[in-house]
C-alpha cells in the first residue's frame, strides 16, 4: 500500500498516458486489460484497479464515487469517461483494426450504455470473479503506475 504521506498520483500523467480504471476482481476486465496491452503497441495506456489508491485518487479528482463501481473509467487529457464512452475512447487509440470501433460513437449513448450495463450486470455470472486483484505478468505490470502490486 502507498504510504499515507505519498501521493498515489505522483507517477500518473493522464495527459501523456491515459489511465484505464477497472474492476480488479473481474475476469472479463482482466481479459480486457491483457487485450489492451496486446493491441496498444505504442504503450500509451496505463492501468489501475478502481479500488486501488491510484484508482480512488483519480475517481476523487473527478468527483466520481469511489465504491460500488460497475463501469470501466478512462481518465485522459479531456477528463473522466464512463461506460461505453470510455470503451470507445480506448478503442480509438488502439492499433488497427480495433480503432475502427470508434465509429460506433454514432450509436446514441443511451443505447450503447444500455448494452454496456447489461454486460456489466452479468459479467461475474458469465466470466467469473477472483477473490482478489491478481498481480499481472511483468509485461503488463510495467503499465501499472502502482508499483505496490509487486
Amino acid at each position: 500500500m502507498a504510504d499515507a504521506d505519498t501521493d498515489p498520483l505522483t507517477d500518473v500523467d493522464p495527459d501523456r498516458h491515459p489511465v484505464v480504471l477497472f474492476d480488479g476482481v473481474c475476469n472479463l476486465c482482466h481479459g480486457a486489460i491483457r487485450f489492451l496491452v496486446r493491441h496498444d503497441d505504442a504503450g500509451v495506456f496505463r492501468f489501475a484497479p478502481l479500488d486501488s489508491p491510484v484508482g480512488r485518487a483519480l475517481l476523487e479528482r473527478h468527483d466520481l464515487p469511489t465504491a460500488d463501481y460497475d463501469s470501466v473509467v478512462l481518465v485522459d487529457a479531456a477528463g473522466a469517461h464512463l461506460k461505453s464512452a470510455a470503451a470507445l475512447r480506448v478503442a480509438r487509440r488502439l492499433d488497427s483494426p480495433w480503432d475502427l470501433a470508434w465509429t460506433l460513437r454514432v450509436v446514441p449513448r443511451r443505447i450503447r450504455d444500455a448494452v454496456y450495463d447489461l454486460v456489466a450486470e452479468y459479467r461475474y455470472d458469465v466470466f467469473g470473479r477472483k477473490d482478489a486483484c491478481e498481480v499481472p505478468e511483468p509485461k503488463v505490470r510495467e503499465r501499472f503506475p502502482e508499483r505496490t502490486l509487486e
